[in-house]
């Protein structure tokens, strides 16, 4: 992975008025975005490593409650070297986790809130205190459904310069719908699952098209990972 990440800074990109907005998405050949609920099913080691290396580089991570339940995210980056690699670069050694909920059911034991690592914000409608965790855990709670562009102000206003969104499809359909995507990683994964079902990338709130541009195109084995861009 290290031909798509060469060089790739994304607190470097000229945006002052908001954060700098990436999501990192894995499809299947039938373009679903997950195979029994889970998008790790889809992903292979050489996409885990184009994962944790996107994590290296990013202030926050996003994440939206159904994700967090179907994937139980625990500690964001467990390597030494890469949060030695964030601390060089300037970041804290863990992104802030931040997760996009209406209801503020969340699954409180998962390895996030258990394991003590990092911080957690809880952005919600919802005006609820937390259970207690072993992570720290901020909850901002906006008294309405919760809006990506009213949180964009928000973790600027934190001096977050760059988030990585890792889904699920309802929230990158609202970044996409607010015009907040700057970038997208795709990584094409060889399967067709069959599961009619089961969610593209993009689910939510429908907008006009949004016409992208090819960047760059790696092969890994039989994967695709690409970087796409708006054209605006």
């Amino acid at each position: 992975m290290a031909s798509i990440l060469a060089d790739y800074e994304p607190t470097d990109t000229g945006i002052t008025d908001r954060p700098f907005f990436a999501a990192n998405m894995v499809t299947s050949l039938d373009g679903r975005a997950a195979v029994g609920g889970r998008s790790k099913l889809l992903g292979s080691e050489r996409d885990g490593e184009l994962l944790m290396g996107l994590r290296t580089k990013f202030d926050a991570l996003l994440v939206g409650a159904s994700t967090l339940r179907s994937e139980r995210y625990g500690t964001l980056v467990r390597d030494p070297d890469l949060k030695r690699a964030r601390e060089e670069a300037g970041h804290e050694p863990d992104p802030l986790a931040v997760v996009l909920t209406r209801s503020m059911e969340l699954p409180w034991d998962c390895p996030l809130f258990t394991e003590g690592v990092g911080r957690v914000v809880i952005y919600t409608g919802v005006d609820r205190e937390p259970p207690p965790t072993a992570t720290e855990v901020e909850v901002v709670a906006v008294g309405s459904d919760p809006e990506v562009g009213e949180l964009a102000e928000w973790l600027h206003g934190q001096g977050i310069r760059s988030v990585l969104c890792e889904g699920g499809p309802e929230v990158l359909g609202q970044l996409i719908a607010a015009g907040l995507v700057d970038e997208l990683f795709l990584t094409l994964h060889p399967v067709i699952t069959g599961e009619a079902d089961a969610p593209r990338i993009v689910e939510g709130p429908e907008g006009s098209i949004e016409a992208f541009e090819l960047v760059e195109l790696s092969r890994e084995g039989d994967e695709l990972f690409t970087r796409f861009r708006p054209r605006r």
